[in-house]
């Protein structure tokens, strides 16, 4: 006798259908696991045969061969054990076959309760794909509703997984609310820095990496930390992208349509930060700042191969990590914002505070930033000491005031197909342009003040400008703005 129930395995952040057959015969008892199970996978035949047994059922005594296939792609987890009992008892001929067509996921008690997984989004993907109804766990409920268009059952035990694949007292989850985006700083707690403020309004509207260097106690990390307080909600598209990611690592995101802010600290490791790990590679923080934002504090104290490892996802959207057990492609189009004191003691150029560190470690700490790394800021601010009277005074500007803006000059970037820091040249070279703008970038080439690959990031820097001032054309003065953000003297 033979059954098949479909589940799902995650490899990187692509959910991929795992077909779980059951074949019963011979008249020796006995349960055998194929399909390269891991430790927890093969208890499964202690779980599942207790809870069928407690939810009022019999296991069979006879061969259970149970094969989790594609077998070449490992399984992992205590995942699989509601599948399997569902294929168990179809092949067994308990409940009908029809009834293990569908997409399950949960592990089992032995009381026959039904325990939440990581892996419910995954296999709501899935489902579908396939048109299937998708049976998970109640806890795996929130995380599976960003998935709209296709029936999610849940349950609390396997008798309630039965009945659910019946169509009888079928519970689903309901989409979480949209929230808006929160944050502990706020634009107006923010006093005096207008030119960093300014900055991150147009790294935030335009997508652009942006650099903070200043001494210790300037408002660089207040500063990074008040930019998800401005940033447009995710669509439902990079929603998903986003929720896949933290799946891939067992996470769940309570705000789906927020975007993510990671900030590591600066001991992670390659494989924290990148991604990586024995067997299947696991995402790192890049993955999980995808659509969002990965702050970088203390950026001179992170060690230079972690460092030039990020030049790959910013550059390309995402990272390929190979390992012998796999090769995975990672998403990761993320805005990085790095923020670093000019010196090892920070007080470098300080008006207050002499600087005692050695023109030897100056260089030393200088060159943990290689050029190459640094040219990927395409905003690069100065953030000095806050003057006495900047700080007196009312509130500045709101994140709510500022997020508007944002999101106006967003609308008009994906009006016109994606954000300003990925237009290629020929896209740039497309933009309306006046003369006057085009004749300031010639005389900061011709000045040396701005190499070829700066002609492009300043560029795009204008066109978000422009955006921002809801201007089709590009004036001489938002290439003006676009240099002084650059860092570029004139």
């Amino acid at each position: 006798m033979f059954a098949a129930v479909t589940s799902v395995a995650l490899v990187g952040v692509e959910p991929r259908p795992v077909r779980i057959e059951v074949h019963i015969a011979g008249k020796k008892p006995g349960v055998a696991i194929v399909g390269l199970p891991d430790a927890a996978v093969r208890e499964a035949r202690e779980r599942v045969s207790a809870a069928i047994v407690a939810s009022g059922f019999e296991f069979p005594q006879r061969r259970v061969v149970i094969n989790l296939s594609p077998a070449d792609l490992p399984k992992a987890g205590s995942a699989y054990d509601l599948p399997i009992a569902l294929g168990v008892l179809a092949a067994s001929r308990q409940i009908a076959v029809g009834l293990a067509d569908v997409v399950a996921l949960g592990e089992l008690g032995l009381d026959g309760a039904l325990r939440s997984v990581t892996g419910g989004l995954g296999a709501a993907v899935v489902g579908r794909s396939m048109k299937r109804l998708c049976i998970l766990p109640e806890a795996s409920g929130p995380e599976a509703a960003v998935i709209t268009d296709t029936p999610i059952a849940l349950a609390a035990s396997l008798a309630e997984a039965i009945q659910a694949a019946r169509g009888v007292d079928v519970r689903t989850p309901m989409p979480a609310a949209v929230a808006e985006p929160t944050s502990r700083a706020d634009f107006s707690d923010i006093r005096g820095h207008a030119l960093a403020k300014r900055a991150l309004e147009v790294a935030a509207a335009g997508g652009h990496h942006v650099l903070l260097s200043g001494p210790p106690g300037a408002g660089k990390t207040m500063l990074a930390r008040a930019v998800p307080s401005i940033l447009p909600m995710l669509d439902r598209e990079a929603a998903l992208d986003v929720a896949l990611g933290w799946a891939a690592v067992g996470r769940h995101r309570i705000d789906m349509l927020v975007p993510p802010f990671r900030a590591p600290h600066h001991s992670a490791t390659m494989a924290a930060l990148i991604g990586g790990g024995s067997g299947i590679p696991v995402a790192g923080e890049v993955t999980l700042a995808n659509h969002g934002v990965l702050f970088l504090d203390e950026l001179g104290e992170f060690p230079v191969h972690l460092l030039d490892g990020l030049r790959q996802p910013i550059e390309d959207g995402s990272v390929v990590v190979a390992r012998k057990g796999a090769s995975v492609e990672f998403p990761s189009r993320f805005q990085l914002i790095g923020a670093t004191n000019p010196c090892p003691c920070g007080f470098r150029d300080d008006r207050t505070t002499a600087c005692v560190c050695s023109a030897t470690s100056i260089e030393r700490y200088r060159r943990r930033l290689s050029g190459p790394l640094v040219d990927r800021f395409d905003v690069r601010v100065v953030v000095d000491r806050v003057p006495a009277d900047d700080l007196v005074g009312g509130r500045a500007e709101s994140s709510a005031a500022v997020r508007i803006r944002v999101v106006a000059a967003v609308e008009l970037q994906r009006l016109r197909g994606q954000l300003n820091r990925d237009l290629h040249r020929r896209d740039l070279d497309d933009q309306p342009w006046d003369t006057g703008a085009t004749a300031l970038l010639r005389k900061a080439v011709s000045t040396s003040a701005l190499t070829a690959r700066g002609w492009d990031r300043v560029r795009r820097l204008a066109r978000t400008v422009a955006d921002l001032a809801g201007s089709a054309t590009i004036n001489k003065g938002h290439v003006a703005e676009a240099l002084v953000l650059r860092g570029v003297r004139q």
